[in-house]
This record gives structure tokens, C-alpha cells and sequence, in this order.
């Protein structure tokens, strides 16, 4: 079925990526081809090289953007505009007795941590999603934690303080060690 672009107000680059994000969820990498999206979104396969030039750019922009949506409410919780959450998840950390620590870790931090952990089982099911999930995790916080030293160190750029730029960094490294598929011989035309 073919959506009337002008009628939502959506680029048709972005439209590309609402309709490849869910795809690539369902059935993954492997799973989709270019073909596959061409038709999701109403467009011809020669339109989709218009905006990405092979299905490897597409998926990896679109896990960027899924992943950027989703950092950002982290990022609003680690930043400077909200360091009560910081001073108490530092102080329970440091400070926190046993029963108090169950308690977060139940009451608090369970959902969304069962969320990564199931996301880490899905992307690299031969690791343990335990240490995969926490290592995401530390790696993320990582970057807002040490925000205040980093300024200082050589090699500094105003960007390395922004969230999209840390989530396209984490994206690219978790590809990186986790072995995404290359694109396909021929382009990734085939699809």
C-alpha cells in the first residue's frame, strides 16, 4: 500500500527509515531486501539508492536513528540539567546497602535493563547477554559520567558532548565487535 507523502508531512529519506526500522526488527539484516522496503514504503528499489547507495548505509542509519530516539531519554536523565538522579544513582552505587541495592535494581532499573538484555540475546546470541548488556550500558553512562573530565583532555570536540554523536559511536562500535553482515557482493542491489 502506498503512502501519500505529501499528505504527512514526512521526507521521503525519513518515511524510508519509519518503514525499514520495524522490518529490520521483524526478520533482521538477512531478512530484508531493499525490494522488501522499495514496497513498504511505495516507492520504486531505484528510488531507495536515490537516498542510501546500498541496504548496509540503510540498515546501519537506521539503527542510528532507532537507537538515537531512544538514547535521548537517557541522555536526559544523565545530564547536567538533572544531577539529583546522578548524585543518587552515584551515592546508592558507593553508599547503598545490600537490601536497598535489590530494591533499585527491582523496583527501578529491572525493566528497562530486561530490555538490553533481550536486545543483546537477539544481536549476538553467542555472547553473554548479561556482560553484553552491561558493557552497552557502562559504555553509554561512561560518556555522560565523565563528561566534566573529558572537556579537559586533548583530542576534545564540542560534538563528543552531544547524544547523537555518542549514540552513533556506541552504534558503530557494537556493529563493529559484533560482526554485522557486510553488504551484499554486488552493492546490496540483489534485494
Amino acid at each position: 500500500m502506498s503512502v501519500n507523502h505529501a499528505a504527512t508531512g514526512v521526507d521521503r529519506r525519513e518515511l524510508i527509515l519509519m518503514q525499514a526500522i520495524p522490518l529490520f526488527a521483524a526478520t533482521g539484516y538477512s531478512g530484508v531486501s531493499m525490494r522488501d522496503i522499495a514496497r513498504a514504503v511505495g516507492v520504486s528499489t531505484a528510488a531507495l539508492y536515490h537516498h542510501f547507495p546500498d541496504k548496509q548505509a540503510l540498515y546501519l542509519v537506521a539503527v542510528d536513528h532507532a537507537f538515537t530516539d531512544k538514547a535521548e531519554g537517557i541522555r536526559r536523565a544523565l545530564a547536567a540539567g538533572d544531577p539529583d538522579f546522578r548524585a543518587l544513582l552515584q551515592r546508592e552505587l558507593v553508599d547503598g546497602d545490600e537490601t536497598r541495592l535489590k530494591l533499585l535494581a527491582d523496583q527501578v532499573f529491572l525493566e528497562p535493563y530486561e530490555a538490553i538484555v533481550a536486545l543483546a540475546k537477539e544481536l549476538a546470541p553467542d555472547l553473554d547477554p548479561y556482560l553484553l548488556a552491561n558493557s552497552v550500558v557502562g559504555l553509554v553512562l561512561f560518556c555522560f559520567e565523565t563528561l566534566p573530565l573529558r572537556r579537559h583532555l586533548p583530542g576534545r570536540k564540542p560534538e563528543h558532548e552531544k547524544p547523537k554523536t555518542i549514540a552513533k559511536h556506541a552504534s558503530a562500535l557494537l556493529v563493529r565487535a559484533l560482526g554485522v553482515e557486510a553488504a551484499e557482493p554486488d552493492g546490496g542491489r540483489s534485494g
